[in-house]
């Protein structure tokens, strides 16, 4: 049987992974190339002559004198960890299919539990920015997903307080071969709130398949075209070949999440989709995740503490 040649890819193994951030020295190398590609430039000023204070690691212009850190105004802002642990963070983190929890980050890490939660969460937040201006467009699987289930008394069904909404959606080529995925948490399956969501999800244009859910109408209010299947629910549903990747990625995602996070918050839910949304977005190229991931870190602004607790926005 022929193998799927995406699936069975070399990736980055972590000999080569080694041999590329082994060192701090190889990771504040590969950090200074990312943020500074054309040679050192003043935040202040932007005057590119400059020289190094090693013991404190900072860099000092030579014409406005202010002194700026690699890590200044990027996503490892304030960070006592060194840059190793952030770099195999990286790694585990984007060559680890299923996820991996900021328990198991505090395990192979050697780290605190809490520094690995805030890392963990300080990485997915890149991976949530980075893909907010990404559209799907073309032939588009859309279909309506929770997660969580009902607590003991409340209201069960889509009325429940306590599950998170989000609309899974599967970009596929002309013959029905998966491309990319938007798996997004909504406030709600209402028409005004999906008609928000596919202009910012979908291009404009997009032929984007839904079942008969009500809300889905709001898709044609955003100028793209909505072509509606009545499913009817149930088993026979799952089947339905108009929608076999969005269901495929859908149950993927569902086990992974079940299978690696135990207790997952779902105000923070949408990192946790943006994760899976990065990795499947790139997985044609499984060996520039690392360096990729750490370009978009050091232009992502900082985030303390106290907005990581904080639920997210996914637009």
């Amino acid at each position: 049987m022929c193998k799927n040649t995406i699936q069975f890819q070399y990736g980055l193994s972590l000999l080569d992974f080694l041999k590329q951030y082994g060192s701090e020295e190889q990771c504040q190398n590969a950090l200074f190339e990312w943020r500074w590609p054309n040679g050192f430039q003043c935040p202040n000023c932007g005057h590119d002559h400059y020289c190094i204070l090693s013991k404190r690691h900072l860099y000092q212009c030579n014409n406005c004198r202010r002194q700026t850190s690699i890590i200044s105004n990027t996503i490892f802002e304030s960070t006592k960890l060194p840059l190793m642990i952030w770099f195999l963070a990286m790694y585990l983190l984007t060559q680890n299919k299923t996820g991996i929890s900021a328990l198991n980050l505090h395990r192979q890490l050697g780290i605190s539990y809490n520094a690995a939660w805030r890392m963990k969460q300080k990485l997915m937040q890149v991976m949530l920015e980075r893909d907010r201006s990404f559209v799907l467009s073309g032939r588009i699987e859309i279909d309506d997903a929770y997660w969580g289930g009902e607590r003991h008394g409340g209201r069960p069904g889509r009325g429940s307080e306590n599950k998170a909404p989000f609309v899974a959606a599967v970009q596929t080529d002309e013959e029905r071969h998966p491309l990319f995925m938007r798996f997004v948490a909504v406030p709600n399956f209402r028409k005004k709130t999906i008609k928000e969501w596919a202009e910012h999800t979908l291009a404009l244009g997009a032929k984007a398949l839904s079942d008969g859910l009500a809300c889905f109408r709001g898709i044609a209010d955003a100028g793209c075209v909505h072509l509606p299947t009545v499913t009817g629910g149930g088993a026979e549903s799952m089947n339905n070949e108009q929608f076999k990747w969005v269901n495929t990625m859908l149950g993927n995602v569902k086990n992974s999440l079940r299978g690696a996070y135990h207790k997952l918050d779902s105000k923070h839910l949408p990192r946790y989709l943006a994760e899976f949304n990065y990795r499947f977005n790139r997985r044609f190229d499984l060996g520039s995740m690392v360096e990729r991931l750490g370009r978009v870190a050091v232009r992502t602004a900082p985030m303390p503490e106290r907005f990581l607790k904080m639920a997210d926005i996914q637009w």
